[in-house]
């Protein structure tokens, strides 16, 4: 008999909230779930460990992407299945699985949708499922997370990220799968376990969850006109075609920078680094998905 658990992050909204989500669970026989309410994303991961020694084989994550990263930790590697209720503003992970935000929908792909086996990596001892990065996706992240996200979405984004463009570039040194593959001033470096980042942007047209690699990308545009020109080949075709841009896929990922910069997992700010270790760990998680999914 399947066992079913609840992780929200309380302060999120999605459809009529937390309440009718109780009542959509027990419309699905779902009467008496594992239930847990969190303040804030960073005490997913003991609701959700509880949650599995308690047997659960479905856990619901309400929240945004950094609720569900939060929970990957202790996801990874368990037998039970991820199921996302997009509560969040971006909803990265969900919109690249094609899981909507819809409430009765996302339950019924928890309960009855197609499970999914993904990547996911692994920087510096935390795990990530959409992205990671240094360099103006974390400074726009980091500007953002100060209350702009939560009182303008998406545009506080696009706030951000003109008000960072104008940073000078960092040194950077970058080991691909132990090979030096890039040496120079970057303004941005971003790894992919999918192809639609940040902003929704589509930075890696080939990636996939489930190939066990990540996508690479190195960004040297420096100043407004050769960021704009980037974007523009981000918005209307493949951006590794920027003259700006350099891809590659990996296995793992060595980063230095020649000062201490902060980074981002999944649209999450963390603190300032010099030294960014990434790497690959295949099929690590099982999420629920559609039966025809976006990635």
């Amino acid at each position: 008999m399947t066992s079913v658990a609840v992780v929200a992050h309380s302060a999120k909204r999605l459809g009529g909230g937390l309440g009718q989500l109780r009542d959509v669970l027990s419309a699905e026989g779902v009467t008496d779930p594992l239930w847990a309410e969190v303040p804030k994303s960073k005490f997913a991961p003991g609701r959700v460990r509880e949650a599995l020694d308690h047997g659960a084989d479905i856990v619901f994550v309400w929240g945004g992407d950094g609720t569900v990263q939060r929970s990957l930790g202790e996801l990874a590697g368990s037998p039970a299945s991820l199921a996302i209720l997009p509560a969040g503003t971006a909803n990265l992970l969900a919109t690249n699985l094609g899981i909507p935000r819809d409430l009765e929908a996302a339950v019924r792909i928890g309960l009855h949708g197609r499970r999914r086996t993904i990547d996911v990596g692994n920087l510096n001892g935390e795990r990530f499922a959409v992205m990671a990065g240094t360099g103006l996706d974390a400074l726009m992240i980091e500007d953002a997370d100060g209350g702009m996200k939560d009182a303008f979405g998406r545009v506080a984004y696009l706030w951000t990220g003109a008000k960072n463009v104008r940073r000078e570039p960092v040194r950077t040194k970058i080991r691909v799968d132990g090979h030096r593959w890039f040496k120079g001033d970057a303004s941005c470096v971003l790894v992919g376990n999918v192809g639609s980042v940040v902003g929704g942007i589509a930075a890696f047209r080939d990636a996939r969850p489930d190939d066990g690699r990540l996508d690479v990308g190195v960004v040297t545009a420096d100043g407004v006109w050769q960021w704009a020109r980037t974007l523009g080949r981000t918005a209307f075709g493949d951006a590794s075609d920027s003259p700006f841009v350099e891809t590659t896929t990996a296995l793992s990922i060595e980063i230095r920078l020649d000062r201490k910069m902060p980074y981002e997992l999944d649209g999450g700010d963390r603190s300032k680094t010099k030294r960014i270790d990434i790497e690959v760990e295949p099929a690590a998680i099982t999420v629920c998905v559609p039966e025809e999914e976006s990635a």
